[in-house]
């Protein structure tokens, strides 16, 4: 087999495989082999008719497909073995025939390449530089969410419903008179206040007393998701069977000693500030170093082939499926497209602006490292290992000696990442344009738009 390899349109390579008349008739004599079962002559056993003998009676081509099949599967794949130095496929090859004669056939494959990257600067960028600060406050609040996650609902006696109470209720909704789906339970905690249920419902149960029995009157929004209750007038018989409101603990060293293991109130909050201050580094190294990618791959130029773009959707996808399994109790993507009245390729679109920034982004970096030479040492990536043991709270040595050519081969990458992103930040200009908290405080929200029912809050995938 005679090839070559010419670059094509748009990140492709065009491979043209010449085969002479011997591989020729030897891929056909194979297809022979594997298909004849397939046809049926008078005077001949299904599969027992000579291959001279299917062809006068299925013409001379019959088993052409077959053969360049045979031969595309035993060399297509040997020529990018031999050309890997020169180019990357990341796609499946669009294939033609471009000859075949009793001398011989000629088939071609165009392939997806991986592109090259024409960097930009990459260097003496002035770039934002992220740093998040701790206060006071953020110490405090982690200590208040410590003091919730330990509070227990007591008895109210001695007066009505009030926001913050936990209303344990019954609930019957209809609307012109009837019952709709969902819309009916009994001994549901509802927390007054919450926003959970459509407005104005909890609002009406303000004020209830034990045992006391009310209808509340309310309209669902416009914006239901229930097509047949949007913007319908609705009347729920409601009955208000227990009262609990919450009761926190007293912040004392005994109260912490109990919660979190720390000796005082004071020596948690050491311990939370200084978990904070890790996590705000982290968190401000992490932006920074967003910043710079987004920096250095807005000067670059690149021509991605559509096959890269798909294959970064593709996993996007299998990521976002998996975490939809994991948080909501093994949902399928196909439902959950259907509950929110989507559907996969609309769901893929979505993914695509941003998988286009993740794939340059990532040809970007490594053409940088080919570029600057980055590479790890084997006592670097050794340094890599046993740091992670460390902090896996494993046996270094042991790690190390257990450790894989692909486990060698990750934490390889990870040097040469830090030694990119150290020479990066040492060349361009990073300046902090604002300080910004450690935590952000939580934008309102409107209240959700649910069916009245327990179950729906489990669906809401959002």
């Amino acid at each position: 087999m005679q090839y070559k390899t010419e670059p094509s349109q748009k990140s492709t390579v065009k491979i043209t495989m010449t085969f002479d008349k011997a591989e020729w008739e030897a891929a056909n004599m194979t297809a022979y082999q594997k298909t004849r079962g397939r046809y049926a002559v008078n005077g001949f056993r299904k599969g027992k008719a000579p291959k001279h003998v299917i062809e006068l009676n299925y013409g001379k081509g019959v088993f052409y497909e077959e053969a360049l099949n045979v031969l595309y599967s035993e060399h297509y794949y040997e020529v990018l073995d031999k050309e890997k130095e020169n180019f990357t496929a990341v796609g499946q090859p669009e294939l033609s025939v471009e000859d075949i004669t009793d001398e011989g056939a000629v088939l071609s494959a165009v392939v997806p390449v991986k592109p090259d990257v024409a960097l930009g600067a990459y260097t003496g960028i002035n770039i934002e530089k992220v740093e998040y600060t701790v206060k006071d406050a953020d110490v405090e609040a982690d200590l208040k969410r410590l003091q919730e996650r330990n509070s227990r609902l007591v008895p109210v006696e001695g007066r009505a419903a009030e926001n913050g109470d936990t209303a344990t209720i019954d609930f019957s909704g209809s609307v012109d008179g009837k019952k709709f789906e969902g819309g009916t339970s009994e001994n549901y905690p509802l927390v007054l206040g919450s926003g959970s249920f459509i407005p104005g419902f909890e609002e009406q149960v303000v004020g209830m007393q034990v045992g006391e029995e009310k209808d509340v009157c309310v309209k669902f929004p416009d914006d239901y998701q229930a097509e047949e209750l949007k913007g319908k007038d609705a009347v729920f018989a409601v009955k208000l069977n227990k009262l609990e409101r919450k009761e926190l603990p007293e912040i004392n060293d005994e109260f912490i000693k109990d919660a979190a293991g720390a000796e005082s109130v004071d020596a948690y909050k050491a311990e939370v500030r200084a978990r904070m201050e890790k996590q705000a580094q982290e968190k401000g190294e992490a932006e920074t170093e967003n910043n710079i990618v987004r920096a250095i791959t807005a000067n670059a130029t690149v021509e991605i082939p559509a096959a890269m773009i798909e294959n970064q959707i593709d996993a996007m996808v299998q990521n976002a499926e998996y975490r939809l399994g994991m948080q909501y109790g093994g949902m399928k993507l196909a439902d959950y497209l259907k509950y929110m009245g989507s559907n996969l390729h609309d769901f893929r679109e979505g993914y695509r602006q941003q998988a286009e920034e993740n794939v340059k982004s990532q040809l970007v970096i490594e053409k940088i490292v080919k570029t600057e030479g980055f590479k790890a040492t084997d006592e670097e990536i050794d340094a890599k290992l046993e740091e992670f043991a460390k902090a896996s709270e494993k046996d270094a040595e042991q790690f190390k000696k257990d450790a894989d050519a692909s486990q060698r081969e990750y934490f390889a990458d990870r040097v040469v990442i830090d030694k990119l992103f150290d020479f990066l930040k040492a060349n361009n200009n990073l300046a902090v344009s604002e300080e910004k908290p450690a935590k952000k405080a939580a934008a309102k929200k409107a209240a959700p738009k649910k069916k009245a029912e327990a179950a729906e809050d489990k669906k809401d995938a959002e």
